[in-house]
């Protein structure tokens, strides 16, 4: 956090997750030959940091399941059902953390639950602290970027179809991308 224009002292507080700037991302690999990359449109979340001790800081974020979008409605509308995210029965994805480490002098671990599918799963996400910034409105904004591999078996979502060359349509490792923009609150 060094390289930022505020003072780091300055950064404690609580903070609201600004969806127009956010990106709630994944991809995950398709026919074992591409990857396929969608997002979640409709998100809020929170944080609080601590500028003087980072590891003291948190998160937490709820994601409407229902608004994944990955440019094709036939294959949104089955990660909708059970076979993926079960949306009807379970509209909520959400991450509340339960710790930071820091790993470097712009690196952070978020370690925390991950629930989907009403399954908790711990998980540890690796972040960059991308700067701090006065925006034009006079608001300080911070960014994040950072990413995690979890397997979507472990959320019960186990459909799958086999190919003719042997492997599998859908790849158990799906890659969440994070890149995250958040305002101070006044």
């Amino acid at each position: 956090m060094s390289d930022t224009a505020i003072p780091l002292s300055e950064l404690t507080g609580s903070y609201t997750i600004d969806p127009a700037h956010t990106r709630i991302g994944f991809s995950a690999r398709h026919a074992m030959i591409t990857k396929v990359r969608g997002a979640f449109n409709d998100f809020t979340g929170t944080a609080y940091l601590d500028g003087d001790d980072p590891t003291k800081s948190s998160a937490s974020v709820t994601i409407q399941a229902v608004s994944i979008d990955t440019r094709n409605e036939q294959r949104d509308g089955h990660l909708r059902t059970n076979d993926f995210l079960d949306a009807p029965n379970f509209p909520e994805i959400t991450f509340s953390s339960t710790g930071v480490e820091r790993l470097g002098d712009t690196t952070y671990r978020l370690i925390g639950d991950l629930t989907i599918k009403g399954v908790p799963r711990p998980i540890s996400v690796d972040f960059e602290f991308e700067g701090a910034a006065r925006d034009p409105y006079g608001n300080v904004r911070v960014g994040f970027e950072g990413s995690v591999v979890i397997s979507r078996k472990e959320y019960g979502m186990t459909w799958n179809a086999t190919l003719e060359t042997g492997g599998v349509l859908v790849s158990d490792k799906v890659t969440l991308e994070i890149e995250v923009s958040a305002v101070k609150d006044a």
